[in-house]
Order: structure tokens, then C-alpha cells, then sequence
């Protein structure tokens, strides 16, 4: 079975903390699993950590600062680690997403996982990456 390779944007990791039964959720297990593989570059990595460790995120997700640190700590473990070895800038609209469109290229990612789809535009297309919903990636693990 050929595992599927998925970088996550940093909002399905922030759903994965809010919603521990959402389809976001579902791909931390997954991966966990060893169903899929989560990719991710230094720079995305710490976008995970800033974003999941950021008081609006772990309130409304009625955690304390530390239950959300010991919540990213292992879902960067689950992260197998890109080197950036070229960068593709300019290609969206959004600087901050660009480093997830990198780390899907240069990891050879089957897909980028994302509720904000519209933001990679045809970038997707251009470099064969699927620019997919979390529940669209997490049914692809259960065909």
C-alpha cells in the first residue's frame, strides 16, 4: 500500500485542536497510525507551534497554554521533516502560505490539506498537488 503524503496548512492543525472529532483530528490519527505522512519544513513547523500555542486558539478550545503545547509537541513528532532545498516565490497571493506550497514541493507531497483551497489558486495544478479539505484527505486513507 502506498502511503499518502499530506502537508497540512496551519488552519487543519488549529481545527485539529479545537475539534478533537473533526476530520482534522482524523488525519493526526491517521498519521499517527501510520496511515498517511505528515510533511512539514523548520519554518511551517514553528507556524504550527505559534498558531496552536496562541491564546485565542487554546481558550477557545477551552485547553490551558500548556495542554496546547503538549498538544503540538507530538503532532510535529508525527512530521517528517523538508528541506527547502528551492524556493518557489512569488506563486500565491498570501506570503504566509507560500512556505506550505514549498514544503508540498519539495517534500513530493500528494496533496495540501487545507480549508482555505481557494488560496493556493492553480498553484496546485502546476506543480501536480492536490489542494484538498480534510475530509477529502481523510476519505482518501479509508478507500
Amino acid at each position: 500500500m502506498i502511503m499518502l503524503r499530506y502537508v497540512l496548512d496551519t488552519d487543519v492543525v488549529v481545527a485539529a485542536l479545537r475539534s478533537p472529532t473533526g476530520a482534522s483530528a482524523a488525519l493526526l490519527n491517521a498519521a499517527d497510525q501510520g496511515v498517511v505522512q505528515l510533511l512539514a519544513s523548520v519554518p511551517l513547523a514553528i507556524e504550527y507551534e505559534a498558531q496552536c500555542t496562541s491564546a485565542k486558539h487554546w481558550a477557545e478550545a477551552d485547553l490551558t497554554e500548556e495542554q496546547a503545547s503538549i498538544f503540538v509537541d507530538p503532532v510535529i513528532n508525527l512530521v517528517e521533516p523538508v528541506e527547502t532545498y528551492f524556493l518557489w516565490r512569488p506563486q500565491l497571493h498570501d506570503p504566509g502560505d507560500e512556505m506550505v506550497l514549498e514544503a508540498a514541493i519539495n517534500g513530493r507531497a500528494d496533496a495540501i490539506v487545507t480549508f482555505n483551497q481557494n488560496d493556493y489558486g492553480e498553484s496546485g495544478k502546476l506543480f501536480e498537488i492536490d489542494v484538498i479539505k480534510p475530509s477529502k484527505a481523510i476519505m482518501r486513507t479509508r478507500v
